[in-house]
């Protein structure tokens, strides 16, 4: 049995007329100006969409960077004051001093820290610490860290028995 035998056609292009169509008949091929702006609309909606959740997750990025600068910022003075003594830190809840030294420039620039300690019971403080800070997108925001300190408590221990 031979095998197939090359074919002479050649390729028929989408001008060419149907094999069953009359020559006063031609079938055109091609997408109606419905179709093509009911696609171009599906496209926009889709690219648009694509377009507002690119820009929310770039907000929440920024957002999430600047909530971890200022809890950087919060978790730098509770350091601070984790090493004063149970003396020092009652001087430093009686001179009313609240706001907190915030390193000048860089990621720091927009915060404002404030902190506030208070008497729970004898021998127990609570210590607030507020950062504030206005975003990206013009709304201002704040996070609070609020730890407790026990006289003769762990942290007041090391200034005790040295």
């Amino acid at each position: 049995m031979p095998g197939p035998q090359p074919t002479t056609r050649l390729p028929r292009f989408r001008s060419d007329p149907l094999p069953n169509a009359g020559s006063a008949r031609r079938r055109r091929f091609g997408f109606s100006l419905v179709e093509v702006l009911l696609a171009s609309t599906v496209l926009m909606v889709g690219i648009s969409g694509a377009l507002v959740t690119l820009q929310r997750s770039i907000d929440s990025i920024a957002q999430a960077r600047q909530l971890d600068a200022a809890s950087q910022l919060m978790q730098t003075e509770l350091e601070r004051l984790r090493l004063l003594n149970w003396n020092q830190l009652q001087s430093l809840q009686d001179s009313g001093r609240t706001s907190v030294a915030v390193p000048p420039g860089g990621d720091f620039a927009r915060f404002s820290c404030e902190r506030r300690i208070r008497d729970l019971r004898d021998g127990m403080k609570e210590i607030t610490l507020v950062a504030s800070w206005g975003g990206l997108d013009g709304r201002a925001y704040n996070a609070s860290l609020v730890t407790r300190y026990g006289r003769s408590g762990l942290n007041d221990y090391f200034y005790t028995t040295r």
